[in-house]
This record gives structure tokens, sequence and C-alpha cells, in this order.
């Protein structure tokens, strides 16, 4: 079972960038970290049918060797450049303060109100973008490459449950804490914290190990009889109001609840809160493989995308 699946039931609760790019430092955390990022992408990518795997790789830049992986935090790294400002807003969702529930109409859009600029739109933007993939070289209304890294890594980030969080807080980012022994924030500890104390307290920072016993929570663990239902949506393009959905319940139930501002979290949220993070690693994951192989399978072709 593993180390994750053994702290469930105990709970009972269940950089490499495009050539010449230079890591920008964001001024607040609004992604899963590096190694969630990363991990979502080796799960998706481990995941890929034959011919979506190629597609996938002919994307990719020739020096990341067909490492999906290598380039998943790329939207991070260059977000707050001058070109690229305008996908800020696409990194998250911000919610009525406790409505715990996601309404597209309402709730998708950036600070200035234009409709569909948050991680739900986008996702289905790019994923509509990828869907031209078949019609070849002729087609140039968009970046097949830069469709599929910013794909993946958003689908990353609408699994991490505070980036469905709470208007007024910026999903938790406002929330000032101790982590343990350090300064942090809401949003940071759902987004890093959690990940690398679980890494250092169980994998010894071995983040392979780390990937394996997550991969094997869904092969055939305590995940492997739910991984159908996680690719259970009414389309393609509908799938990303189900992942906030569900992610901002989990804010709700397991983010925000019983947090107060400037107090410290330890051993108490960390066990109980990080089967929670894993999980949506490996749902981001998992799902992320699904998209691809239904866009780039054999008879993607045939894929239409609802009016």
């Amino acid at each position: 079972m593993g180390r994750i699946g053994e702290l469930v039931r105990f709970c009972r609760c269940i950089n490499v960038v495009l050539a010449g790019v230079i890591l920008i430092s964001a001024p607040k955390a609004q992604a899963w970290s590096k190694e969630g990022h990363i991990m979502t992408c080796q799960i998706a990518q481990a995941l890929l049918e034959p011919h979506a795997a190629e597609v996938v790789k002919n994307l990719l830049p020739d020096y990341v060797g067909g490492d999906l992986s290598a380039l998943c935090t790329w939207p991070d790294q260059i977000r707050h450049w001058y070109k690229y400002r305008w996908t800020s807003s696409l990194h998250f969702i911000d919610t009525p303060d406790k409505a715990c529930a996601f309404d597209y109409s309402r709730d998708c859009h950036d600070h200035h109100g234009v409709k569909d600029m948050c991680v739900a739109g986008a996702i289905k933007n790019f994923t509509s973008q990828l869907m031209h993939y078949g019609e070849g070289s002729s087609d140039r209304r968009y970046n097949m490459t830069e469709a599929l890294l910013f794909l993946s890594h958003l689908v990353g980030d609408i699994h991490q449950p505070m980036h469905v969080g709470f208007t007024s807080d910026e999903g938790g980012n406002t929330i000032q804490l101790h982590w343990f022994r350090h300064k942090s924030n809401l949003h940071h500890v759902w987004d890093r914290e959690i990940i690398l104390t679980a890494a250092a307290e169980y994998y010894g920072k071995d983040m392979d190990l780390f990937l394996k016993d997550i991969q094997t929570n869904f092969t055939d663990g305590i995940w492997s009889e739910d991984v159908q239902s996680w690719g259970d949506c009414d389309s393609l393009l509908s799938c990303p109001n189900k992942y906030a959905a569900e992610s901002v319940s989990l804010a709700c139930k397991w983010g925000y609840k019983g947090v107060e501002p400037g107090e410290t979290l330890a051993d108490e949220y960390f066990n109980s809160r990080m089967p929670i993070v894993i999980k949506r690693i490996a749902q981001g994951g998992v799902r992320l493989s699904m998209i691809l192989n239904t866009i780039f399978g054999k008879h993607h072709h045939e894929i239409a995308a609802p009016a």
C-alpha cells in the first residue's frame, strides 16, 4: 500500500524553460510547486497511449528529450513577462467567500470582469486549440506547443484546492501563518509545504520514490477502484467545471477549516491534509492523460467541441 496508503488509513481521511528563458520569481504563490507540477506531468505522460505519446513528443522542443515534465512549470515562469502578462489570471479562480461552490458564469473572469479568464476557461480554450492539431501545419492560428504546455500546467493548477479559493484572501495567499517553525501562508502550505514535508518525512526527499508510491496507489492500491470514475464528464470541455467544483469543496472542508491567521499549522494539519494533496496530484495526472489521449488519439479528428 505504501506510505500514502498507510497514512490515509491511519488518518481515516481521505526547471527547464523554453530556450534562453530565465526563471522569474512570482511575488506570491499561485501554483502547485514545481514538484507537484512535475509529478502531475510524469503521471500523465506514463499513461499516454502510443499515438498520443508520439504527438506530445513531436510538440516538445528537442532539447527536453520528449520529457513533458521538464516544461510543466513554464507557464509560471513566463506569466510576469510583458508578452504573457495576460495569462496571469488563468492559473486560478476566485469564488465568493464561503460560498463553497463553483459557478462558471459567475466566477470565471479576471479582475477586470473579462469572461472566461480563469483556470477553467483556459483549460477549455487550450483543449479546443489542441483539437486543431490534426489539421496539419497549414493551420497557423495556434501555437500547439504552447497550448500543450499551458494545458498540462493548468490541469495541475485546477486540482490544487486553494486555486479555487475565496476572493477576499486570494485563495489563502493573504492568510499569514507558520508552517511548523517557519513563516508561510495558507496558499503556499497547499502549493508546496505539504508536498515537501511529505517528501522529507516519508521518502528521504527522493521524489522518484514519492512518485512511484502515488502511481502504485492508483494502479493497484487505495484509489485503483476509483480511477475510472475520475474521467467521468458530460463532455471533454465540461471536465474543468467538475474539477473546479471539487477543488472549492475541498478548500472549504479541508483548506480553510479551523485555520486562523497567525497560528502555527503542524502535525495534525499535515497528517489530515497530506492524503488530499497527494490524491489531487494523482487525479490531475490521470485526468491530463485522459484529456490528451482523447485529443490526440487515432480518432481525435472525430471529436467536436460543444458550441
